[in-house]
């Protein structure tokens, strides 16, 4: 063998062994794949819906802040605060005294104008008896005409007085009734059964009645618990889309963990502007059972997520795997490169968006879209080691 053949056979060699050195350091330096959280495209449920911008709360669907039509002394107080209490049962008086002595001199005259009446209208039948003889004296000669007229006339004036009597009587009856009207401006019943809430002022105290239009506090606060409903304000940009009779669950801070299920009952006809506030759309919502709300409190705070369309058995995946576009990255079966895919996107929700278009069922893509340096072409493995 030559001298030039030795030397292009070392050269080959040498050329050689660069490459595998290259390529092994290539290798060794190449970088390393990302953990990325995956998850599965499956079928499932997806919901549109809505939730209100502050709290809603608790309210009852009959409750009255009560006051007395006139204001005085509190001379009696028949209940305490939680107390439950009867339809027509009497809650408080004030004092009427006054009153009460109008009424009996009233009751009274009422006797007295009845046994009156007793008295003139017995002598008016008498006279009319006696009237009646005289005229069948007169029609047999045996008196004057002037004494059948006098009789006669007697009669007439005796039946007159017999009427205003009775007239007097009725009067009496209306006084009476006036005066028990009179005393119910210082009476306050319970116009429904429930559970005094609040009660202001106390025995001896001077109540003041409340005017509309004037701040002052009510004497009593009545709430019916037995019929409960929450009220919410929603986003003025939401409420087109709200109708009576839409599902909603509830969920109370009082009771993290528990939800209600309820429906729309209605949906205000005006916007509701609170200062420095967005302007929001107040809707009442049922209970869908109401036993299931007995025992809650009047005044709890409540969130109320309005369901405004569900599909069932659809494509979705979560939101958190949706980029700029409705973009996602897939990760395909049996590769560990990432690739870029557009999709059509349906119904979402806070947790999962419906796929139209764009993916299969079984596929993986990635949820941790927040990550620096995921991207198309990037090398990557499953953060947990498994396919969710």
């Amino acid at each position: 063998m030559g001298l030039k053949q030795v030397i292009r056979r070392s050269w080959v060699i040498a050329i050689g062994v660069a490459v595998v050195l290259a390529a092994i350091i290539a290798w060794a330096t190449r970088p390393q794949p990302r953990a990325v959280q995956l998850a599965t495209v499956e079928r499932g449920t997806v919901e549109a819906s809505v939730a209100n911008t502050r709290a809603g709360t608790i309210e009852a669907c009959r409750r009255t802040r009560l006051s007395t039509i006139a204001g005085g002394r509190i001379a009696y107080l028949g209940v305490k605060e939680g107390d439950r209490v009867a339809a027509g049962q009497l809650l408080m008086r004030l004092w009427n005294e006054d009153q009460e002595a109008q009424s009996r001199l009233a009751e009274a005259q009422q006797r007295v104008a009845s046994a009156r009446v007793g008295e003139v209208c017995a002598l008016a039948s008498a006279a009319e008896r006696e009237a009646a003889r005289q005229s069948a004296l007169h029609a047999r000669g045996f008196v004057s005409s002037g004494r059948e007229d006098a009789a006669v006339s007697e009669a007439e004036s005796r039946k007159a007085a017999c009427a205003t009597a009775r007239s007097d009587v009725e009067q009496a009856a209306a006084r009476v009734r006036a005066t028990r009207v009179e005393r119910t401006r210082t009476l306050l019943y319970a116009p429904f059964a429930g559970t005094v809430a609040k009660i202001v002022g106390e025995l001896g105290e001077y109540s003041t009645p409340s005017p509309p239009g004037v701040p002052t506090p009510p004497a009593i606060d009545l709430i019916d618990d037995s019929c409960l409903y929450v009220e919410a304000p929603m986003d003025e940009v939401d409420a087109p889309r709200i109708q009576p009779g839409l599902p909603v669950r509830i969920s109370l801070s009082a009771l993290p963990g528990r939800v209600f299920q309820g429906r729309v009952r209605r949906v205000a006809p005006y916007v509701t502007t609170v200062e420095k506030q967005a302007r929001t759309v107040d809707i009442e919502v049922d209970f869908a059972e109401p036993a299931a709300a007995r025992g809650l409190l009047v005044g709890y705070s409540a969130d109320v997520e309005v369901v405004l369309a569900r599909r069932e058995g659809v494509m979705r995946v979560p939101n958190t795997a949706l980029r700029e576009g409705n973009r996602v990255l897939v990760l395909a079966p049996g590769r560990e490169r990432l690739e870029a895919r557009a999709l059509r996107i349906g119904l979402t929700n806070w947790e999962y968006a419906e796929v139209l278009e764009g993916l299969s069922v079984g596929e993986r893509v990635v949820t941790t879209a927040d990550q620096d340096g995921i991207q198309a072409g990037t090398r990557v493995v499953a953060a947990d080691g498994r396919v969710r």
